[in-house]
């Protein structure tokens, strides 16, 4: 949450920055934010909106794609998420050190 903020000109230009000049309650409603309104990178955004459109035009047309097929970059970091989320312990040592 905190590189996303920084990244967004939110708190500072640095993480040690947003940290220092953010209180608890401020950061918790940033993190509320995000969580429900999604991410505040703009691509993303129009990413989402432009998937969800062509979506609703595929199927008017009689389609059956989903809206991840329009989303490359969305799928791509799921995919890489879900990469990470099941690497062994072991494995991390081996990455990190």
């Amino acid at each position: 949450m905190w590189h996303e903020l920084v990244l967004h000109g939110i708190g500072g230009r640095t993480i040690l920055e947003a940290k220092a000049r953010m209180t608890y309650g401020e950061a918790m409603d940033w993190y509320a934010y995000i969580r429900r309104r999604g991410s505040l990178n703009l691509g993303n955004r129009l990413e989402h909106g432009f998937a969800m459109l062509a979506t609703v035009l595929s199927r008017i047309h009689g389609g059956q794609a989903e809206m991840g097929d329009f989303m490359p970059y969305e799928t791509a970091l799921t995919e890489e998420q879900d990469e990470w989320a099941t690497i062994s312990p072991e494995r991390a040592r081996e990455i990190w050190h």
